[in-house]
């Protein structure tokens, strides 16, 4: 459903543009005078910003509604840090259930790496960068029981494929 949405919005967007263009391809072959065609021209180009920011306000907010992070404020999100060394990974222990949120806090110890976390079927389903001296906070609620490995993505020395690690996720357990 949202993919049509998507498709529909795209090619609503690209006619609109493609409209623009055939109207300023008209109109450059209008013959007048030079004040009464600068006159109209800066006309259309306020009336454009103005059709173009009432288009886009609504459509930015209705984006960012529907953005997949979770709140700082969550109750059920467990922080977990993450510290890439060469060549491990450090990774706080942590009891994870399906349906909770990681806010996994990534940083490097001594140069980059690429934190990358793989679902049990070891497709990679989030990624973030690991540096020394900063920390980047990478959320992720977990849909599947299993296994997550933990990959470094960014070539980091000759011990760079050792570079692994594990998070383990259990079924959650139903309400009484």
């Amino acid at each position: 459903m949202e993919q049509r949405i998507a498709v529909l919005a795209t090619v609503t967007l690209v006619a609109i543009v493609l409209g623009i263009f055939a109207t300023i391809a008209r109109s450059a072959a209008v013959a007048g005078n030079a004040d009464e065609v600068a006159t109209a021209a800066a006309r259309w180009r306020r009336n454009t910003f103005w059709i173009l920011v009432v288009l886009s306000v609504p459509a930015i907010a209705v984006s960012l509604t529907r953005l997949p992070y979770a709140g700082a404020d969550d109750a059920q999100t467990i922080v977990i840090k993450a510290t890439g060394h060469q060549w491990s990974w450090d990774i706080g222990s942590s009891n994870l259930l399906v349906g909770q949120t990681a806010a996994i806090q990534v940083t490097g110890a001594d140069v980059n790496h690429g934190f990358g976390l793989y679902d049990p079927s070891n497709r990679l389903v989030a990624q973030t960068q690991a540096m020394p001296g900063y920390v980047n906070v990478l959320h992720y609620t977990f849909t599947t029981p299993g296994t997550y490995r933990v990959l470094c993505l960014e070539y980091c020395g000759l011990g760079h494929h050792t570079m692994m690690a594990q998070l383990d996720v259990a079924p959650a357990t139903p309400a009484n």
